[in-house]
C-alpha cells in the first residue's frame, strides 16, 4: 500500500472513532403531568381561643389597659 492510503485509512479510522463514542442527550417532556402533593394542615383555632381568653381577661379587669 502507498503511504497516502495508510494515512487516509488512519485518519478514517481515528475519525470513526471519535464520533462513535460522541455522548448523545436527549430532553423529552414527560408523558404524565407533573403532580404535586401538599399536606398542609392549618390550625387558626389556637389564635382563636387566644383572643376569646384575652377578651374575658380584658373584661374582668378593665383597668389595665
Amino acid at each position: 500500500m502507498k503511504r497516502a492510503n495508510v494515512r487516509r485509512t488512519v485518519c478514517g479510522l481515528g475519525l470513526l472513532a471519535a464520533t462513535a463514542c460522541t455522548p448523545k442527550v436527549v430532553v423529552e417532556t414527560p408523558k404524565e403531568p407533573i403532580t404535586i402533593n401538599m399536606n398542609i394542615k392549618i390550625e387558626h383555632d389556637i389564635h382563636v381561643r387566644v383572643d376569646k381568653d384575652l377578651d374575658a381577661a380584658i373584661a374582668n379587669q378593665k383597668d389595665v389597659f
